[in-house]
C-alpha cells in the first residue's frame, strides 16, 4: 500500500490572519493527498533562531520522506535563496536564512538545490509571501514525486547561510558556562548545554555535586523530573530534547526568574576540581 506523503509547517505567522490556511490551500491544489501536519506557528516574529532549534528538535519523529516546510523569513523578498535540503532522508523547503543550522550541522546532507524553476511557482509570485507562491508549491510537487533538482540547480553546503550558535564552555574559575536559548510555551528556560556536555563536566571532577547559578539565584543538583521539588520551586531537568532546563515546578520559570534569551547559566562544582588536562567543552542538540 502506498504511503500518503506528509508535509509539516512551520511558521512564525500566528493564527490570526489567513496565512496558514492560504498555503495549506496552494499544497492541497496541487497534492489532495497529502497528510498536513502543523508543528509551530507561534514561533516569535522572526526568530529565525527559534525556527532553527524547532525544527532540528522535531524532524527525526516523522517518517522517512516527510516534507518539512520552514517559512520564518524576515528576508522575504530579498537577496536571500529559497532551498530545498534533502538529509537522513527528510525535505527541507526553506529560506536560507540560517533557519537549517542545526539540521545540516552533523553534515550528513544528502543534496541541496536552490529554488529556482518558476515552473514550480505559483504566479504571480508576491515580493511578501513566498510562503505561499514558493514554499508550498515546491513541497506539494516534492510530495507528488518530482525529483528535487528539477526545482533548480544543485548547490553546496558550503553556500548554504549558517547561524552563529553560542556554545557552552569551561571558564577560568571551572565552572560549565552555557547561554538560555529558548523560552518553550511553559516557561521553561531551555539552554545549549547537553546531557553529553553535562557529564563530561562531571566526569572531570572529584565531587559530582553541582551548583546551577542564574543570576543571583541558585539551583542545588539537576532533578529528574519536575515534581522532584515542591509546588513553586526552581529545578534544573534535561528536557525532551536533552538540553538542560531551568524550570519552576508548575510554575513560570521565565517570569520567576526576569528571564530572557542569551542570558548565561553557570554550573560550578561543590568542591575542588581534580587537576586535569585542558577539557574542551561541546554542544549536541
Amino acid at each position: 500500500m502506498k504511503r500518503i506523503p506528509i508535509i509539516t509547517l512551520l511558521t512564525d505567522f500566528g493564527l490570526q490572519d489567513e496565512y496558514v490556511g492560504v498555503m495549506k490551500g496552494v499544497i492541497l491544489s496541487i497534492n489532495p493527498m497529502v497528510n498536513l501536519v502543523d508543528i509551530n506557528h507561534n514561533i516569535t516574529r522572526h526568530e529565525v533562531k527559534q525556527a532553527a532549534l524547532t525544527v532540528n528538535a522535531s524532524f527525526r519523529y516523522f517518517p522517512k520522506g516527510s516534507i518539512h516546510v520552514v517559512v520564518v523569513d524576515p528576508g522575504v523578498g530579498g537577496k536571500r535563496k529559497a532551498i530545498c535540503v534533502q538529509q537522513e532522508g527528510h525535505f527541507f523547503v526553506a529560506p536560507d536564512n540560517g533557519v537549517l543550522t542545526m539540521v545540516i550541522q552533523d553534515g550528513k546532507v544528502e543534496k541541496i538545490c536552490a529554488i529556482t524553476n518558476r515552473k514550480y511557482f505559483l504566479k504571480p509570485v508576491s515580493d511578501t509571501f513566498h510562503g505561499r507562491d514558493i514554499f508550498a508549491p515546491a513541497a506539494a510537487h516534492l510530495s507528488k514525486g518530482v525529483d528535487m533538482l528539477r526545482l533548480g540547480q544543485e548547490i553546496p553546503l558550503s553556500n548554504i547561510t549558517r547561524l552563529d550558535f553560542p556554545a557552552p564552555f569551561v571558564s577560568a574559575t571551572d565552572e560549565l558556562v552555557g547561554t538560555v536559548i529558548s523560552i518553550d510555551h511553559f516557561g521553561n528556560l531551555v539552554t545549549n548545554i547537553s546531557q553529553a556536555t553535562f557529564e563530561g563536566f562531571k566526569d572531570n571532577a572529584r565531587s559530582k555535586e553541582i551548583v546551577i547559578r542564574l543570576g543571583r539565584s541558585k539551583i542545588q543538583g539537576v532533578s529528574k523530573s519536575y515534581d522532584s521539588v515542591k509546588i513553586g520551586s526552581p529545578v534544573a531537568v534535561f528536557g525532551s530534547r536533552n538540553l538542560l532546563e531551568i524550570s519552576l515546578n508548575q510554575g513560570d520559570a521565565r517570569t520567576y526568574f526576569k528571564a530572557r534569551i542569551g542570558q548565561s547559566v553557570r554550573l560550578k562544582l561543590s568542591r575542588e576540581r581534580e587537576p586535569t588536562s585542558i577539557w574542551q567543552a561541546h554542544i549536541s542538540c
